[in-house]
Formats: C-alpha cells, structure tokens, sequence
C-alpha cells in the first residue's frame, strides 16, 4: 500500500517511520529549501544531504518520481523535492497525507488519493478529506476525527519540562540564520545560540539545543528558529517525540479503518 506524505519535517517523518514499520510503501515530499527545526529526527535533511537516517530508517532524495518508486523497491524511504506534490499525478498512491503542518489547507482535496488525512488545523473530514489526526498536546493528541476539525492553533508550544513559549527561539529579525551552536549541545539562559543579519538570538531558558534551522535559511521576523529541551537529555535529540508518535499512530488507525471499511463492501 503505498502512502504518500506531504511535507517531511519532525511530525511527518514520525508518520513515516510507523508506516514504514508497519509494513507501507512510503514516499514524502519536500521542499528545497527545508525549513524543519528538529533536523536529526526529521527525514527532510535528506533533501540538503542526499539521504538522512532517522532511529532505523533511511530515507534518500530521489529527483523524479520513477526515482522514488526505485528507492521503495529497496524498501528505503524516497524524499522528493515537490512542494506542488505534482508527483501524486503519476504515483496513483493509495493514501495522501498533508503533514506540511501549514495550519491551513494548501491544496490538498479529498479526491487527491482514495483515502486523505490532514494534520492539524486548516482540514475538515468530509470536506477536504476523510479524516483529521489532532496535533495539539493535551488529551486529544494523536485522535482521529472522521468528522469535522482539529482544534484551532493557538500559536502557544505545548508544555516540556515545565516550559512551553520560553522553550522556543525565534529570529530577532528578517535575514539569513547562521547558527553558533549544534543540535544537541547544552546552552545556558541568555545565551547566543545563532544570528540573524549579526543579531543574536539568544536562549531564554536553559537545556538541550533540539532544535536549531539550518545555516542559510531565510527568516521572517519572529519565525520558529530553534528549539531548547528544558529537560536536559541529550539523547532525546536522537528519538521521534512522543507527539510525533502519536500522530503516526492516528495516521495508521485511520488508514487501517477505511480499509476495513472497504472490505465489508
């Protein structure tokens, strides 16, 4: 069965890797100029590096779509550069699933695949496709609804270790990121984990840099830079989150529940 996902930043490659551990065909699609906070956990490097590891799954970047079908033969995961997802036309997939995670619909329609799932705010099942996996942290994280909408965004992180705003880092102004730290290293409060046009931008808590853009993004002003893990475990910067699995986990109990509805037909 194969599943084609848009988008192949942290929460779409957590989707990714239960598919491709429950036995799916999977192929993702990017954009070139990947914009994914959370890289080592996020199949969407491999667009920069040519392929990426993610836990136990590699993914490649396949240029054309007869390229990616090579790579699902040999059971890889293939990251193609088509933010248009032009490549569905030829791909026929059975499952489309919108994980751009955009908070809106950015062309995906119910009739793109036979069964679509949106992710997150900006889809309602039924209208734009069958169902709706929730993406806010809370107690309806990872439910699947086949009717209506996820919850709205309320533009606030969930809550790690006790932080939820202050854990995020934003570009102090429009330009070009370079970073001054690594994924994974340890910073202190108030201090400069990259800059933007010489502007730093500075850490507001203290812990685990998981995530940080990579250098030579263009940034908006207040744009989602990076990412500090209040908690402190290095570790963590190497594992698929507990929200990402969630997600996957209503990705799979969706697929899995049209399809049983398809063979009582």
């Amino acid at each position: 069965m194969l599943t084609l996902i848009r988008g192949a930043g942290d929460i779409a490659s957590g989707i990714a890797l239960r598919l491709n551990r429950a036995g799916f065909s999977v192929v993702m699609t990017e954009t070139e100029r990947p914009t994914t906070i959370r890289r080592t956990v996020a199949f969407s490097d491999a667009v920069v590096k040519g392929e990426q590891t993610v836990e136990d799954i590699t993914a490649f970047r396949a240029d054309t779509w007869e390229d990616a079908l090579c790579f699902l033969n040999q059971k890889n995961i293939p990251v193609l550069v088509d933010p248009d997802c032009i490549s569905r036309k030829h791909l026929h997939p059975d499952v489309l699933v919108d994980a751009i995670l955009a908070k809106r619909n950015l062309g995906t329609k119910i009739t793109d695949a036979p069964i679509v799932i949106g992710i997150g705010p900006g889809f309602t099942a039924g209208i734009d496709c069958h169902a709706v996996v929730e993406t806010m942290r809370g107690h309806t994280l990872g439910r699947v609804y086949y009717e209506g909408s996820a919850l709205p965004n309320t533009n606030i992180p969930g809550l790690i270790g006790g932080f939820a705003g202050e854990r995020v880092l934003r570009a102090p102004t429009d330009g070009v990121f370079i970073g001054a730290h690594r994924i994974g290293d340890y910073v202190e409060s108030g201090e400069t984990v990259g800059f933007v046009e010489e502007q730093p931008m500075k850490a507001t808590i203290s812990g685990t840099l998981r995530g940080l853009l990579a250098d030579g993004v263009p940034v908006k002003k207040g744009m989602k830079s990076g990412d500090v893990d209040p908690r402190g475990e290095k570790g963590y910067c190497d594992l698929v989150s507990d929200k990402a699995l969630s997600i996957g986990g209503g990705v799979l109990e969706a697929i899995l529940h049209f399809e049983a509805e398809n063979y009582g037909k």
